[in-house]
């Protein structure tokens, strides 16, 4: 099968009418489809029925005497920070127990940065001038949308195999004192799906910022979400800060939004002890305490880090059939025609497809007229700029596989379209 790229135009335009043909006979089957976000679907949903099912009167009282029906442990009770300090290799004093939304304590914590300040810092962010913040791109738009919201300004970072490109953030975070913070998913990052190298994780713990109120937020979205047989290491950076006495720079996130209830689970705030003890003094003016009883049930359901990691091999019987049916399509239709490029990743939610330079704008419009709703383009960029227009976020997990396949058939007509347009 010859490239686009070295056909000729008249080789082109025959291919093009053909793919258009197909495009038109796909686009009047009229199958909607939403691919916008990476939701769980019911049938995993399902895997975690077992926690409504449990005994309500063992859902009262922790090991502790602690009646959970009432206010107080505003930092969450014992034996869920221990299952989290368990996972994510620290103590329970580094923990703090959220809502169900880690994203609501990412938003809050650059809300009190912005208006408290932080932990050892001079003064609230907000009496500081323009903030900026540097994003890793392509990145979890959510992440963009807290810093837009609040007109902090963003800087691009590329991201490289090994992670964010580090010579660059370590040029903009020792030498310029308004870059307050850094977005991470380092696990299986939203979208690309890579893991961050040792190295890289080193070299974020040996950061010397400018800013004595700089952090990193290390969004461990994805931690547990391995569906291959050998899942990525990742080193703990609080492990990587003891080298260099930077614990304070790091605030950790986690949940178990893709564990088990998107919108009823767990969040969780993962920080050094001064950290943890200067933000619940903050949080302690916003809420008396999170819902303590879901905290007491996911910890009889889920029970260990085992248990975590038994309940996440059946997500990912789930899930591997999907990543592996969209990366088939991708092999089979657009790496013959060189056209695309991506990352296979061995867990998380997403796969980035990057197509040739101007396209992605045009493949998720010409999905949409299809009735396939896919994330819009530029969305894994700040301010929704995609500076190359090639970026698409493929979220395989919501659709079942026959839908899935379907799909995937329509986006690779879709991105041949836009691909022989842009080459003329």
């Amino acid at each position: 099968m010859k490239s686009y790229v070295k056909m000729t135009a008249k080789e082109r335009e025959r291919e093009y009418a053909a793919v258009k043909k197909q495009y038109e006979e796909l686009k009047a089957l009229g199958r909607p489809l939403d691919m916008s976000r990476g939701k769980p679907n019911s049938v995993q949903l399902d895997l975690s029925m077992g926690l409504l099912g449990q005994e309500p009167t063992e859902l009262i009282i922790t090991y502790k005497g602690t009646d959970v029906r009432n206010y107080g442990e505003l930092a969450g009770v014992d034996e869920c920070k221990q299952l989290f300090a368990d996972l994510l290799g620290l103590e329970q004093k580094n923990i703090i127990m959220g809502g169900q939304s880690s994203l609501s304590l990412m938003y809050d914590c650059v809300v009190r940065a912005l208006l408290l300040g932080v932990y050892k810092g001079s003064k609230p962010w907000s009496q500081q001038g323009t903030i900026k913040f540097l994003c890793p791109v392509p990145g979890y738009d959510r992440h963009f949308a807290i810093c837009q919201e609040f007109g902090i300004e963003m800087i691009n970072i590329p991201m490289t195999a090994d992670g964010p490109d580090m010579d660059m953030i370590k040029q903009y975070v020792e030498s310029d004192p308004q870059v307050k913070g850094v977005w991470c998913v380092p696990k299986y990052s939203n979208p690309t799906g890579i893991t961050y190298s040792d190295d890289t994780v080193r070299a974020f713990a040996a950061l010397k910022p400018a800013a004595d109120d700089f952090r990193i937020f290390w969004d461990n979205a994805y931690i547990v979400h391995c569906f291959e047989q050998e899942d990525d290491h990742l080193l703990n950076i609080f492990d990587a800060c003891k080298e260099y006495g930077s614990e304070d720079m790091v605030y950790e996130f986690t949940s178990t939004s893709k564990v088990t209830f998107s919108g009823a689970g767990l969040a969780v705030l993962a920080a050094s002890e001064g950290n943890v003890k200067f933000l619940l003094r903050q949080m302690s003016v916003q809420t008396l305490g999170y819902d303590k009883i879901n905290q007491l049930r996911h910890v009889k359901f889920l029970k260990s880090v085992e248990g975590i990691q038994a309940h996440m091999r059946r997500q990912a019987a789930l899930l591997k059939p999907k990543f592996d049916c969209v990366i088939g399509y991708l092999q089979r239709e657009i790496t013959p025609r060189g056209i695309g490029w991506w990352h296979t990743p061995n867990g998380g939610y997403f796969i980035a497809f990057a197509g040739l330079p101007n396209t992605a704008k045009r493949t998720v419009e010409l999905c949409a007229e299809a009735s396939l709703l896919l994330t819009p383009a530029g969305a894994p960029f700040p301010y929704g700029k995609d500076p190359e227009d090639n970026t698409i976020r493929i979220a395989p997990s919501y659709p079942d596989i026959p839908s899935l396949a379907s799909a995937m058939q329509l986006f690779c007509i879709a991105a041949r379209m836009a691909a022989l347009e842009s080459l003329g």
